[in-house]
């Protein structure tokens, strides 16, 4: 009798536990057009939108946990968060960590600049000015290898946005983001006014990555399948560019 209460018991924790919403860690802060909270506290954006279809086209619920971007990793190694789906580049570095999903999107990497400060997005036109990153970024890590030997200072911040408000504000010369996430910027009153596109930076794909997908921790296959099982089923019943026209243009799955 014991044997089957006990047994009864596992059954009924192991429901339970099946049942929990998936983590999803998400960034705070703004980073338009892919994810951004509103004033009613209310998560909206490209990458929400995708996120919310991948998971409902395998059934599963999911909550977002606001995480700060520089803890994210931890976070989800920690098992504070199940899962990252929050526009991080799939690299060979995280990779080491953390595995990674299929992509849901790939787009190029930009420098953006004061007008006519800066001709070419290369380590001898930018070199003597001062470039602004996001901490902890694919970019960082490519403007600290390609241009920062040249540049007369690369400023971090925790936030992309931070980093277009001192462009516009003239204490950088230049930002290196991803594109469609500069757009947004370029096409504000302020972006307008102030800057002007560069140009694409020479691919590294060490370090830029193979586009973006959802990290999840080390041996977790039950969590990987389902994200890679849902990212084809939107890209196969037309969900995914649906989502994606609301947005863009044109596609950003990429090659």
């Amino acid at each position: 009798m014991k044997t089957l209460i006990l047994s009864a018991i596992l059954a009924l924790t192991a429901t339970i536990a099946a049942a929990e919403p998936v983590k999803v860690g998400m960034a705070p802060e703004p980073y338009p057009p892919f994810a951004s909270v509103d004033a009613a506290g209310t998560w909206q954006g490209w990458e929400i939108e995708i996120v919310d279809a991948i998971f409902k086209s395998q059934g599963m619920e999911y909550t977002i946990v606001p995480t700060a971007w520089d803890g994210i990793i931890p976070a989800l190694t920690a098992g504070q968060i199940d899962t990252i789906m929050n526009s991080m580049s799939i690299t060979e570095e995280r990779s080491k960590t953390i595995d990674f999903s299929d992509k849901y999107y790939n787009t190029p990497t930009v420098i953006i600049a004061t007008k006519g400060a800066v001709a070419a997005p290369t380590a001898e036109a930018l070199a003597g000015k001062i470039i602004g990153v996001q901490v902890s970024t694919i970019h960082q890590a490519y403007v600290d290898k390609y241009f920062g030997a040249t540049a007369a200072e690369v400023k971090t911040y925790q936030t992309q946005d931070e980093a277009n408000q001192d462009l516009v504000a003239g204490r950088i010369d230049a930002i290196q983001a991803d594109s469609i996430a500069l757009d947004a910027f370029l096409a504000s009153d302020a972006g307008k006014a102030c800057c002007e596109l560069v140009g694409a930076v020479a691919d590294d794909k060490a370090i830029l990555g193979s586009g973006v997908g959802a990290g999840v921790r080390k041996g977790d296959e039950a969590l990987l399948g389902s994200i890679n099982a849902g990212i084809a089923a939107i890209r196969a019943d037309g969900t995914y560019e649906t989502i994606t026209a609301k947005y863009f243009a044109s596609s950003i799955f990429g090659d």
